[in-house]
């Protein structure tokens, strides 16, 4: 079970509500060396300070107590809950993992006395020890120990009495703790979804409003999705809506289910929209000891799976019914009524048994395994290594046949058995589907524990999509809480019964479990069981748990196909274990709508995601390895590969902490990829700086081109004026002009002409900067006239200057014309004093035009 996110180590020494320091644990791990709280009554309490940062929402404190862990030999403070066990260390004051387990993951819980001998020097009789054993459905036994001639034990049991054993759903912790924000969406609407993913309608998203009331019509060319069951009225434990053959009528399905257990009628689970084959499921069929009992609506039923060939091929495909019990085992069905069906009477069919043992056997097998880890683990629950046990000789005391002998009571569990024969079922199923376009109808029993298991694993051998974390939620809503597996009773939870919710309660005969190699070679010199409590009851079997440890196989063989990692596997398993959410409450859909629990509790899988969420993309959840395009079609493991093994995140976990930790190349390549991710930031930072720079250089280069463009443009604009300026010069030249610029910016025009003008006009700098033009005469032939620039104006008529350039122009005629084209008078600031002409009509002026000619 994941701890709280936001768990910090506090220090608990300054609570009111602990012990003083006389009464606290003086050597850790020293039995004789405990001091023990006296609590007369575990009642409900305040929380002691500081422990509120372990606390869930709506947790609280029933008991508490000191004690020593066994398995660890560690002090430290166990605390009850409304939730679960929780075992705070003296030392670290942090939770400590295998000493905190929730409520309902405890499968049995024992009060146990170890008697210990006197030593020959002891006059006093030594006390009893004093034991409390808790046995989970996680592959843990924990052992705490506690002082003689205290209460403290008595405490904490009875705390366990009345919260552990819930006799009605609402004592549950999920409904405690309310939705809160790990809400979610109607299974229905899921569950309706996901049908229409299966006919090939992906884009298309069922409104709530239309599945409650049921007034939705989706089919393809071979299947549709009916609502005969959306009261439960024909099933109980069937889902609202299923997939039937379009052949089928409503009518014909309420007659076919009365002659299949439980009215499990067969249902498709899974179809595939390009050959048509189709994987499907029901209970057994209702044939009698004689074998002879029929039924045409079923016969027809089942005859619709097997659609045409696809690509134009004649003839139906082949159907298989997989019996997932021993042959025996459905013979012996027929004398209660049951049985399995004649291949005579199903059309193209052929009748396959896989020989799965039934809950019983499973629910053995994993006692047989657990004690094995026990045994043989580093953190045994009485505290020893195997290896430390009896000097040795737990692993033979060094005699190789002897360790053979040892190890060789794994094979004995017959855990890795069962595990190989669902997985070889599955392939087998799969491969039927894949390879020859075949129908397969699946059925054991009841048609919610084999049946369920082989569907859901051939599911996700065939389809890439339930691989992926989305999908493999879907898979298990569909096919494990949908069609009714009973997680309320393998479990051992309350379940709805008649008029109320109740516990079936039976007490285990076993006191102290472990295998007979063990109680004989344990450590503990006499043991007497005071009392054992357990939660569960004889329809027990962890299905499930063995489904998934089938996933995690398929894992480890084909690391590229899947989405999810192990420690997402585990994680999901200690949730659903733990009933903190609603999900996996009761035995059906039908019951968990009638009590609103997916409204009242929250949501496995958005607790989940939120999970996925705080972590990113390299969330342990997700699978560093994982490509979608190496594995885009079936798996199809040939019967080689179907060899188990130990499933070391989730079996080990406890028993063998550190070979439980994944392993060094994962763990590499974990700590890589968060180097890359780094990396990566760092290059997306750099690159964006980079194009940061590129734009700025772009607008500088930009800037320089608009610069350039002025540039030349003034450059051509001072071609044009010199060229202009020659052109001028050239043409007052010719009228007998010298023209003269000096270094003072004053502008000397000399006019070589017969006419007496006696005038003479300067300018300076510094009258032009006054803006006056003073007249200066001389009395020389050759006229030498200066005149001063200043800004143009066209309001200067009286200008003197103006006149004197009206009467020195040559080209003035008597009636006060000008000879020169569209010519008007000089302005000031003009190129040149007494001129302003077109000089593009000078350019097309000649050397012998009239103009030039004298009057």
């Amino acid at each position: 079970m994941a701890m709280p996110r936001n768990r910090r180590t506090t220090s608990l020494r300054d609570s009111d509500n602990r012990l003083t320091d006389s009464d606290k644990i003086e050597g850790t791990g020293s039995w004789d060396a405990i001091e023990w709280t006296k609590i007369d009554q575990p009642v409900s309490r305040p929380v002691p300070h500081g422990l509120s940062d372990f606390l869930y929402e709506a947790e609280e404190v029933l008991a508490e107590g000191y004690g020593v862990l066994v398995n660890t030999d560690e002090a430290g403070t166990l605390f009850v809950t409304n939730f679960r066990l929780l075992f705070l260390s003296e030392g670290s004051r942090d939770i400590i993992g295998l000493g905190t387990i929730p409520l309902a993951t405890i499968e049995k819980y024992n009060k146990i006395v170890i008697k210990q001998q006197s030593g020959p020097r002891q006059s006093e009789k030594t006390p009893a020890r004093r034991l409390l054993q808790v046995i989970g459905k996680d592959m843990r036994i924990i052992i705490f120990a506690f002082r003689p001639r205290t209460k403290q034990r008595r405490a904490v049991f009875e705390a366990l009495l009345r919260c552990a054993r819930p006799a009605r759903l609402w004592d549950l912790y999920a409904f405690s703790s309310g939705p809160s924000r790990f809400s979610n969406m109607s299974p229905r609407v899921r569950l309706l979804n996901e049908y229409t993913r299966l006919l090939g309608l992906e884009s298309h998203h069922s409104p709530a409003n239309t599945v409650e009331d049921g007034s939705f019509t989706f089919s393809n060319n071979w299947w549709r999705i009916s609502d005969v069951n959306a009261n439960y009225d024909m099933c109980a434990t069937y889902p609202s809506s299923l997939l039937l053959p379009k052949a089928i009528r409503d009518e014909d399905v309420l007659q076919a289910c009365k002659f299949r257990a439980r009215c499990r009628l067969p249902a498709i689970s899974w179809c595939d929209t390009r050959t048509g084959a189709v994987l499907a499921r029901s209970s057994q069929p209702l044939v009698g000891l004689m074998m002879n009992m029929r039924s045409n609506a079923d016969e027809n039923l089942v005859g619709a799976l097997c659609t045409q060939l696809p690509g134009g091929k004649r003839g139906r495909r082949k159907l298989y019914i997989a019996d997932a019990r021993p042959r025996k085992n459905a013979l012996a069905n027929g004398a209660m009524g049951g049985g399995s069906e004649s291949s005579a009477n199903y059309f193209q069919s052929e009748i396959v048994f896989f020989g799965i043992d039934n809950i019983h056997a499973m629910r053995e097998s994993l006692v047989r395994l657990r004690d094995y880890l026990d045994t043989y683990g580093t953190k045994s629950s009485d505290g020893m290594s195997s290896f430390l046990r009896n000097g040795g000789w737990t692993w033979g005391g060094g005699n190789l046949s002897s360790m053979s002998a040892s190890v060789s009571t794994l094979g004995d569990s017959g855990w890795l058995i069962h595990i190989q024969n669902v997985l070889a079922g599955s392939a087998w199923i799969a491969a039927r589907v894949a390879i020859e376009s075949a129908s397969v109808l699946v059925h054991c029993s009841d048609g919610w524990d084999r049946t369920t298991q082989l569907v859901a694993l051939a599911s996700l051998l065939l389809d890439p999509y339930y691989r992926t974390i989305k999908g493999f939620q879907a898979l298990v809503e569909k096919d494990w809480l949908a069609f009714g597996h009973p997680f309320s009773d393998r479990a051992g939870m309350p379940s709805f019964s008649g008029s109320g919710m109740e516990l079936p309660r039976q007490s285990s005969s076993s006191n102290f479990p472990s295998s007979p190699m063990r109680q004989s070679q344990g450590s503990f010199p006499s043991q007497s069981p005071v009392s054992s409590q357990t939660q569960t009851s004889n329809n027990y079997s962890p299905i499930f748990l063995q489904w998934v440890d089938c996933v995690s196989q398929l894992l480890r063989m084909y690391p590229f196909a899947f989405e999810f990692s192990s420690a997402f596997l585990v994680d999901f398993l200690d949730c659903m274990l733990s009933c903190r959410f609603g999900n996996f409450l009761c035995n059906s859909e039908k019951e968990r709508e009638q009590y609103g629990v997916s409204d009242a509790c929250g949501c496995l899988w958005m607790y989940l995601d939120d999970m996925r969420a705080s972590g990113g993309s390299s969330h342990v959840h997700y699978n560093l390895f994982y490509d979608a395009t190496k594995h885009d079609g079936p798996l199809l493991p040939p019967a080689a590969a179907l060899a188990p093994t130990l499933w070391p995140q989730f079996h080990l976990r406890w028993s063998c902490p550190s070979e439980a930790q994944a392993g060094e190349v994962e763990a590499q390549c974990r700590n890589l990829v968060e180097k890359i991710s780094e990396l990566q930031k760092s290059k997306e930072v750099a690159e964006r700086k980079a194009r940061e720079a590129i734009a700025t250089m772009e607008a500088l280069k930009s800037e320089i081109r608009n610069e350039k463009q002025i540039s030349s443009s003034a450059m051509n604009s001072a071609r044009k004026a010199n060229r202009e300026n020659d052109i001028i010069k050239r043409a007052i030249q010719s009228l007998g002009c010298n023209i003269h610029v000096s270094g003072n910016d004053d502008c000397t025009i000399n006019i070589e002409n017969n006419i007496d003008i006696p005038e003479r006009i300067t300018s300076s700098p510094s009258t032009r900067e006054m803006g006056v033009s003073p007249l200066s005469y001389d009395e020389k032939t050759d006229m030498s006239i200066s005149v001063t620039l200043s800004p143009d104006n066209d309001e200067v008529s009286g200008n003197p200057i103006l006149r004197v350039c009206e009467n020195l122009c040559p080209q003035r005629t008597r009636e006060g014309g000008c000879k020169w084209p569209d010519a008007g008078c000089a302005q000031l600031e003009s190129q040149f004093v007494g001129l302003r002409a077109n000089y593009d009509a000078f350019d097309r002026l000649s050397i012998y035009d009239s103009y030039f000619q004298p009057e």
